[in-house]
């Protein structure tokens, strides 16, 4: 399922990121790597603040639907 509907406060393991090589390697970058972990912080409008390796993140709801979990 994307990391869009993924619920509060639920640690979720990325299974797999999707989108153009662009997009990620931009995710990569953030720290998003198919087999870590994220959990789902809050969500502001569709947006998402995500904790991963151990960072906080904020990313849009585009971005969180290429991130499989």
């Amino acid at each position: 399922m994307p990391l869009a509907f993924a619920d509060v406060g639920t640690t979720y393991t990325i299974r797999r990121l999707g989108g153009t090589p662009e997009v990620k390697k931009h995710l990569e970058n953030l720290g998003f790597a198919a087999g870590g972990e994220v959990t789902v912080v809050n969500t502001v409008d569709g947006n998402l603040i995500v904790n991963v390796k151990d960072a906080r993140v904020a990313i849009s709801r585009e971005l969180a639907q290429k991130i499989m979990v």
